[in-house]
């Protein structure tokens, strides 16, 4: 007999789809708006507990929240009764995953929490449960099946607090209007990070790596900058540093195999360099830089970077960009 394992995983993923649309339906309005009221206001941070695989959940909500511009931490109730609870203060906010709602090491950490005076929320699976008495607010993260095939294993019930967790945390962000840029600082190696805060300035070729060349220099003096450099592009400037142009090696190469070799004598860096070409501020985000040289007919590889007041600082390549992680 063949076995259609597709059908088999497009069965499981409707099961748990569908619970998440359920849970959309189920959830209390009020409930939800006490919780993120609450959360919103927390002064210090929010703990969040759970055990098992309620436990890795809770790692991840935290980690979400923490990402997005609220400081969380995940806390195991085991550890915490053996000296971790220490990192819970009264200003904190504790948030509490449990499908049952009477997981033994939860129900043993709650007068300690209660002592403490901090609020305590919950996404639970079961409203009756002692959890679910004990929290100052309460998320119903019941699910009618697991999608495990004995409906034994945590599948459909983790996946459901995880979408009530994720749902929090940006709706977090949105109520606490956390901008793209404040986003990218918590974010800076990765690649949204990057893009969001990566400069031209933090990876141009400036000083001693970017040899310039006087306006009307002669075509040698053109190859040995290029050469000196090794960028495969020379800037050319004025007496006063002001960019007049740009030469790159291609535009060398050209230049001299349509000149007559009697010519060549009195080929110059004027003759053959582009003027007004496309250019970069010190500012100017790196991956704006780089939108700069591929969206455009014909595709760059190297920009001028010049200061406000059009003066040659320093030279960046397409492969500076990309090398970066862009």
């Amino acid at each position: 007999m063949t076995t259609n394992y597709f059908a088999d995983v497009q069965e499981l993923l409707r099961v748990e789809s569908e619970a998440i649309a359920q849970t959309a339906t189920r959830l209390d309005p009020g409930q939800v708006a006490l919780i993120v009221e609450l959360l919103a206001g927390c002064k210090g941070k929010v703990v969040i507990l759970g055990v098992g695989k309620s436990g890795i959940i809770a790692q991840k909500i935290a980690a979400t929240m923490t990402s997005c511009g609220t400081a969380a931490l995940y806390l195991h109730p085991s550890d915490a009764v053996h000296g971790g609870l220490g990192i819970v203060q009264r200003e904190d906010l504790v948030m509490v995953l449990s499908n049952s709602g009477e997981t033994d090491e939860i129900i043993a950490i709650l007068p300690y929490l209660q002592n403490r005076e901090v609020k305590i929320v919950a996404i639970v699976g079961n409203l009756n449960s002692t959890l679910a008495r004990r929290s100052d607010a309460v998320l119903d993260a019941s699910v009618d099946q697991e999608a495990c095939p004995l409906n034994l294993a945590p599948t459909t019930s983790t996946t459901v607090a995880l979408a009530i967790g994720d749902a929090l945390a940006m709706t977090l962000m949105k109520v606490k209007g956390l901008t793209s840029d404040e986003f990218a600082v918590n974010h800076p190696a990765g690649r949204i990070g990057k893009r969001l805060t990566l400069r031209v300035m933090d990876l141009m070729h400036r000083d001693g790596e970017n040899p310039t060349i006087a306006s009307g220099s002669s075509w040698i003096e053109v190859v040995r900058a290029i050469s000196k450099g090794g960028l495969g592009a020379v800037c050319v400037v004025d007496s006063s540093g002001a960019l007049a142009g740009i030469i790159t090696d291609g535009d060398l190469r050209r230049a001299i195999e349509r000149t007559d070799h009697d010519a060549l004598g009195r080929l110059n860096s004027d003759d053959f360099m582009t003027c007004k070409p496309t250019v970069a501020t010190p500012e100017l985000l790196a991956y704006d830089a780089l939108q700069l040289m591929e969206n455009r007919p014909s595709q760059i590889s190297v920009l001028p970077v010049v200061d406000d007041g059009g003066c040659c600082v320093g030279l960046i390549r397409l492969h500076d960009i990309v090398r970066s992680g862009l």
